[in-house]
């Protein structure tokens, strides 16, 4: 079995924590777009770890883990990740690989992502982490990116210089500092050997796997409503997080997949500029973030919160083909005496969105339709079958899934491996 596993809002779904559970029964895991601006999280017990580029199958001793070439690579946060997770006790060697067609983000990328950000007028910014990713991606496309198996080649320094003189032309139209091209050199040289051991033609690696009956979890970063393409266009990541991309970033055939699960918080969050439709500025909003200990993995950043959007959803639902649904933090609402879920957006003029508007001016325009329901207000974080929720949590659940279509496969009543529930899949 083949699974994809997307978020299916603006991120931090808790798929770290779902990508463990699934880990179990799979062989390999493969990380196939985004870079380290994404963390996942995973409690164990009393440890809690956060990852940032390593697939979450780490964690796991035996399993293969793989990024693929679909993801901007900082060659110094991965070493620090690596280091990190060998102090934890986790063995590397052997289950470990790095796709030499997988983009590098350099410093460079980070000074321009940074430079740029700073030049948009307020109104304009796009919230960027400042982490390369952009930049990385757009040197990429723009066919002038460094891969992974660049540091192979013996002509390497020579184009850390090439790639140094170009981006100090660009750095200093934008009226921030050069970087200095030996400096550069020298800070990139160790990072040769530390990676070399592991970088790998992942896409034969793979093949090999699926060959052999082996099975395959691909682990994406980011969400659904951050995709390039079918995101909040500019307020997005610069690349496919959602199913189509496990194929493009891994390089296996969509006939390999045989199911699509996507993670969503039975709430609302966002991280950064765009726009939320659902997002509450009142002490609803207060507690879910408190509750819901809704700060960044990676930037620490505090998360805007809001009620479920059973529109953001349903779009998710459709654009990945979404089989089964693993819900998350359930425990959160425990305390409310009442709970909502966005159906549609009414426009100033009366017009009601049942799907997710391209146009974000119109986005704008609207007001969240809710439907309320009664809470259950029990804690829920001790329960270990889904039978024993709360009648009134099930009729949440259950109302979610008809507005959003597919069926729910593992429910989550809290961070700890043990408060995953097995539904269905």
């Amino acid at each position: 079995m083949n699974t994809v596993l997307v978020g299916a809002q603006w991120g931090d779904e808790g798929k770290g924590k779902v990508i463990d559970f699934l880990t179990e029964e799979s062989d390999v895991v493969v990380r196939f777009q985004g870079g380290s601006n994404a963390g996942h999280t995973v409690v164990v017990g009393d440890k809690k770890y956060v990852l940032h580029l390593v697939p979450s199958g780490i964690l796991h001793d035996g399993k293969h883990c793989v990024i693929g070439n679909g993801v901007v690579m900082d060659p110094f946060d991965l070493m620090r990740e690596l280091e990190q997770v060998e102090s934890w006790g986790f063995e590397l060697k052997g289950r470990f690989h790095i796709s030499e067609r997988a983009q590098m983000v350099m410093q460079w990328h980070r000074a321009l992502d940074k430079a740029e950000e700073a030049a948009r007028p307020d109104g304009k910014k796009i919230g960027t982490t400042g982490r390369g990713i952009g930049p990385a991606y757009a040197a990429k496309v723009g066919r002038y990116g460094m891969r992974v198996g660049d540091i192979l080649k013996p002509d390497f320094t020579d184009l850390v210089r090439d790639q140094v003189e170009d981006a100090n032309r660009k750095l200093v139209a934008l009226g921030a500092q050069p970087l200095d091209a030996d400096e550069m050199v020298r800070l990139y040289t160790p990072m040769v050997a530390a990676l070399m051991p592991y970088v790998t033609d992942t896409i034969q690696f793979l093949h090999e796997k699926l060959e052999s009956k082996k099975s395959i979890l691909f682990e994406g970063a980011q969400a659904t409503m951050l995709d390039i393409d079918f995101g909040t266009y500019p307020f997005v990541t610069s690349s496919n997080p959602t199913a189509g991309g496990a194929c493009t970033g891994s390089g296996v055939s969509p006939r390999a997949i045989d199911r699509v699960i996507g993670v969503v918080k039975l709430y609302t969050t966002r991280v950064g500029e765009g726009p939320f439709p659902t997002e509450l500025f009142d002490a609803d909003g207060e507690t879910l973030r408190t509750r819901g200990g809704e700060f960044g993995a990676t930037t620490g950043r505090p998360r805007r919160c809001g009620w479920f959007d059973a529109v953001v959803a349903r779009y998710a639902q459709r654009v990945n083909g979404v089989d089964f649904w693993a819900m998350t933090k359930l425990d959160v609402l425990d305390t409310f005496p009442v709970v909502k879920i966005c159906t549609g957006y009414r426009r100033d003029d009366g017009f009601v969105y049942t799907t997710f508007p391209a146009d974000l001016a119109a986005l704008k325009r609207c007001t969240p339709v809710y439907e309320e329901m009664p809470g259950w207000q029990c804690e829920t974080s001790h329960i270990t079958s889904y039978d024993a929720l709360p009648a009134n949590a099930k009729a949440y659940i259950a109302r979610i899934l008809e507005l959003i279509g597919g069926k729910l496969g593992v429910l989550s009543v809290g961070p700890a491996r043990e408060t995953t529930l097995r539904i269905n899949v």
